[in-house]
């Protein structure tokens, strides 16, 4: 082990990998204020942009570097290394790419280089895990610590982190809380051990700053929670009323809703219902914190405290309403859409009559008729590809103007239908700007 005294660290150079992340941006933050000169590292340097305006950035991509060579380069000139990059679920080869060859490589090039290496883990990883994602990161913990005695390398392995935004599965714990009267609930006798956002970002901290020997620690509250009553105590804490009942939902359900949340990934949304994250909830998100308590001399904050260091506002109540509106909305619009082609096509000879009935050829009008239906279904099937969602709900919204300005210079009278067929699509072409919105990435 190569100990740096922590005098040597003032004004260090730091190089977060997944930066823009939810843990990695609010590690960016504490550090930069603690006075490091912080560089991020990750695949999408326009999200950097977004989540750290002026942070200074290096693009890369984890499965492309599994070698050390491949980080020498990189790591350059940084005294210290703090790896927040992960992935929840992919396949299990691109899960040993990203979680485990490539830290394991960063690891040997930090070693070599002489640069500290702080890698942030998950409580409960190990190598017997049901899961890739849990098997991976244990895989890279192992290897980091079999080169502890080269280099200065701290593996912190984190509970459920909570923190003042939402991400994950605190999103998900959100969203519940925002179901009115009722609790939906699942695996509600899981337990789990937490840790705050900005507790975790402290660690490291400690750690940079020679604080926290290298080593490798859990992260965890002294005691567990079972979920249900860290769902309660988050609704309480976003400010809504007590639910009146609590519907809990067996075990074949949640496999299903996994399974359709699996089906989901393959489009794009990335769930926090997905597969992985019902089995490792179903686990329990446990660890050991005697080893951190002793050499810090005290545990991470409990669950109560780590609610009450953060401020719930009407801003967060909003967002987990929206949290629990957006999957409804998308399934309105892409059904309306599918619905509007669909029977547009069933009904062609009647729908091209009212263009016949003000002048315009048969052919032409049926045309015409099969043409915008096929648009309507196109749109309404992009908005389930996730990368094409958004761009999808600005095309409902040209798509539908351009309805509402021909059929006035064309067939005004439809205005005027008991029906109202033209003023029933302004609903929805506000449910369309609405829904681009609250697909708006972090």
């Amino acid at each position: 082990m190569v100990q740096v005294d922590a005098g040597d660290m003032d004004g260090a150079k730091v190089l977060v990998l997944g930066a823009y992340g939810f843990i990695g941006a609010e590690l960016v933050q504490a550090l930069a204020r603690a006075g490091y000169q912080v560089t991020g590292f990750g695949r999408d340097p326009e999200q950097a942009r977004r989540v750290l305006p002026g942070l200074a950035f290096v693009a890369g991509d984890l499965r492309q570097m599994c070698g050390a060579q491949d980080w020498t380069a990189v790591i350059e000139g940084f005294d210290l290394v703090v790896n927040a990059a992960g992935q929840l679920q992919a396949s299990e080869a691109e899960l040993t790419q990203v979680q485990n060859l490539s830290i394991a490589a960063l690891g040997e090039a930090c070693v070599a280089a002489q640069t500290r290496l702080i890698q942030i883990s998950a409580a409960g990883a190990s190598l017997d895990s049901k899961t890739p994602f849990m098997r991976s990161k244990a895989q890279a913990d192992a290897a980091l610590m079999q080169l502890a005695d080269q280099g200065d390398i701290w593996v912190l392995r984190p509970g459920l982190v909570l923190g003042q935004g939402s991400f994950g599965g605190t999103a998900l714990l959100r969203m519940l809380a925002a179901v009115p009267v009722v609790q939906p609930l699942a695996l509600g006798q899981a337990q789990i051990q937490c840790i705050g956002l900005q507790d975790l970002a402290q660690v490291v901290v400690q750690a940079v700053q020679g604080r926290l020997l290298p080593g490798s620690y859990d992260l965890v509250e002294d005691s567990p929670h079972s979920l249900q009553d860290i769902l309660s105590r988050t609704r309480s804490w976003l400010g809504f009323a007590p639910a009146r009942w609590v519907i809990s939902f067996p075990g074949p359900l949640v496999q299903l809703t996994a399974k359709v949340a699996d089906a989901l990934g393959r489009l794009g949304w990335r769930s926090p219902l997905r597969s992985t994250a019902i089995e490792v909830l179903a686990g329990g998100v446990a660890g050991d914190p005697a080893p951190y308590r002793r050499a810090m001399g005290q545990g991470v904050p409990p669950l109560p405290k780590i609610l009450a260091a953060m401020r719930a506002g009407r801003e967060h109540r909003q967002e987990a309403r929206m949290l629990l509106a957006m999957p409804f909305a998308l399934a309105v619009l892409s059904v309306f859409w599918l619905l509007s082609g669909g029977v547009a096509l069933w009904q062609l000879e009647a729908a091209a009559q009212h263009l016949v009935a003000v002048g315009w050829g048969a052919n032409l009008a049926k045309m015409s008729v099969v043409f915008w239906a096929l648009v309507d279904i196109a749109l309404g099937l992009g908005l389930l590809w996730r990368p094409w969602a958004r761009r999808a709900c600005l095309g409902m919204v040209a798509v539908t103007l351009f309805y509402l300005a021909a059929a006035s210079l064309v067939t005004p009278m439809m205005w005027l239908d008991p029906l109202g067929p033209l003023v029933k699509t302004l609903p929805g072409l506000m449910l369309a700007l609405i829904t681009h919105q609250l697909l708006q990435e972090r």
